[in-house]
């Protein structure tokens, strides 16, 4: 048996254009000789479609969809089409199998996934127990994307006769993600003998991004094929039959990127769709001489060329040399269109018209956020005039402490560093000046200047600023944020990591008050495991503080003995108080 596994980038609501992209993907599988071309979950539809899926409107475009292609993809293979599909009222995450012009049957999701990123509890009904479906003679087991999460599915299919497992995921990237799905396979594996091969999507979705990374396991636990990841893909997996069951014999074998090589490839896809699939004709950024839009204006290039990226400088009377060279050296290494546009006579403008209300009052961030928002607006500007999305430069760090401004350098449709903490941000620069991946339109090396990388961070609103005059030393600060956001430590445990008490409630209380701006910021790529916005989600009115208590507690994992725990408990004291 010849199984094509179809690691394909679709767009949610493109029923036409997804279709067209399975039938093209069938004719090739067909020309290669497969028997089956398995789609990654939902494809007809894109994932995660979210609310779309509740439209009835939607759901008859998609049963119309789906019968046109199966009777379009009539001779030649079968196909495992990932598909909502509605029954007796009910809306299901579905694999449909379309086979000789119809659509022969159809199997469910049976494990809805509703934490983190997903919500498919919200729009889907939970499934049956799946029995395996008979293509061409084989009895294939088709768990969707969760199901293989826990064992009860797989355990199902195998018990009622399943030969192969194939498991169509729409599964977004993040840092750990891959080690992840491999050790859930091997378990299933492991767990029923059976072989499987994992069907992964790729591609971005707002926020979320898809790194393919398919492959198959043998039952033998053994990998017979792993596709690339961060790229489309159309493999035929070639199977036997043996005494101990059916194998797949031995394919190419892709080497996946790892840590900031995966993550600067996440972020390079991620915006390369949003800005492609929302139909822009690129982007325009300011450029500050800084690391952060330096980074971003290489992924920018990487991911659409040097021919849609507009950097515009946006000088003011603090604005250094050092950064108006650095920001020129940057753009030239870039290849990309370069203007200044001076904010100084907007800055005195606002200035001169608030005097009067303003008056017997000291300067103070009021006067600094005015320059931050003269850029912002002048960058809008732009935007609106020649089409061209606006990029927002902020790192998960700023976004944590809300040191960023509202409507100001917050501006822009999307931000592909947003999940990226500063020391991360640091980390793929230097990647990125060593290395071009693969795919990437841009140069191939040293892409963010030397002097970017080794200055002080500033914003320069004032004399003389740097970041750390507000802000913790980063490499203490993500600790810290990776503490409090990340892993969802308490203050004490993180004090007790080495640091500062003062500073860890500081950045605790900054983390909270700034939860009002992170809900108007700008959609951006998700790296982490536990991202603003999606994963994230706490109220902006909230008055919850931690007492960090008066003696070092043990591990988070460490369960406490009588005198910690009354220790951790609150001072009823200080809480009338």
């Amino acid at each position: 048996m010849r199984i094509a596994l179809a690691q394909l980038n679709a767009t949610v609501g493109d029923l036409a254009g997804n279709g067209r992209r399975a039938a093209k993907a069938h004719t090739e599988a067909m020309a290669l000789g497969a028997d089956v071309v398995v789609f990654p979950e939902l494809f007809l539809n894109g994932y995660p479609p979210e609310d779309l899926v509740l439209k009835p409107a939607f759901q008859d475009a998609t049963r119309a969809e789906l019968e046109r292609l199966a009777m379009e993809c009539a001779e030649g293979p079968a196909i495992l089409m990932g598909t909502i599909w509605r029954k007796d009222g009910k809306v299901y995450n579905a694999v449909a199998l379309l086979d000789r012009g119809r659509i022969e049957a159809v199997t469910v999701k049976v494990e809805l996934p509703n934490y983190g990123v997903f919500d498919e509890k919200r729009v889907f009904e939970a499934g049956p127990m799946p029995g395996p479906l008979n293509v061409r003679g084989v009895r294939i087991g088709v768990p969707i994307c969760e199901d293989i999460w826990t064992p009860e599915a797989v355990e199902t299919l195998a018990e009622t006769g399943a030969e192969i497992i194939i498991a169509p995921n729409g599964s977004p990237f993040d840092w750990h993600k891959p080690d992840t799905r491999m050790n859930i396979a091997v378990a299933r594996v492991t767990e029923s003998g059976l072989p499987l091969a994992y069907l992964n999507q790729i591609g971005g979705q707002d926020e979320l991004v898809f790194d393919g990374a398919s492959f198959v396991l043998n039952g033998d636990r053994s990998l017979a094929v792993q596709l690339p990841a961060w790229r489309e893909a159309l493999v035929v997996t070639e199977w036997q039959h043996t005494s101990s069951g059916w194998k797949c014999k031995s394919g190419e074998v892709a080497k996946l990127a790892e840590g900031s090589a995966a993550a600067y490839d996440a972020c390079v896809l991620g915006l390369r769709d949003y800005v492609d699939k929302n139909r822009f004709p690129g982007v325009v950024l300011g450029l500050s001489g800084g690391i952060d839009s330096a980074l971003v204006a290489a992924i920018a290039v990487d991911a659409l060329g040097p021919d849609r990226v507009h950097a515009v400088m946006l000088p003011s009377k603090f604005t250094s040399d050092d950064s108006l060279e650095d920001a020129a050296q940057c753009a030239k290494a870039l290849g990309i269109r370069y203007d200044k546009v001076s904010i100084e006579p907007a800055v005195a403008g606002l200035t001169w018209g608030l005097k009067d209300l303003f008056a017997g009052t000291n300067s103070d961030t009021t006067e600094e956020n005015l320059q931050s928002r003269v850029r912002g607006t002048i960058l809008m500007a732009i935007s609106n005039k020649f089409g061209a999305m606006l990029v927002t430069t902020g790192n998960k760090s700023e976004m944590s402490v809300g040191y960023a401004t509202l409507y100001g350098d917050m501006n822009g449709g999307f931000n592909p560093i947003k999940d990226l903490y500063k020391t991360e941000v640091y980390a793929l620069s230097r990647w990125r000046n060593e290395h071009r991946p693969d795919g990437a339109l841009g140069p191939l090396a040293d892409v963010v200047p030397e002097r970017i990388l080794s200055k002080a961070p500033t914003a320069e609103l004032r004399a003389n600023q740097t970041d750390q005059d507000s802000l913790p030393p980063y490499d203490a600060l993500d600790d810290i944020l990776v503490s409090l956001v990340e892993k969802e430590m308490s203050v004490a445990a993180v004090v007790a990591r080495g640091h500062a008490p003062e500073t860890v409630k500081k950045v605790e209380r900054l983390l909270y008050l700034a939860e009002y701006k992170r809900r108007q910021a700008a959609p951006g790529v998700k790296i982490s495991s536990r991202n603003f916005g999606r994963d994230r989600r706490y109220p902006i009115t909230n008055r919850f503080r931690e007492d960090i208590p008066p003696v070092k507690l043990p591990s988070e994992t460490t369960a406490p003995d009588e005198a910690t725990a009354k220790a951790a408990a609150p001072d009823k004291r200080k809480v009338a108080k």
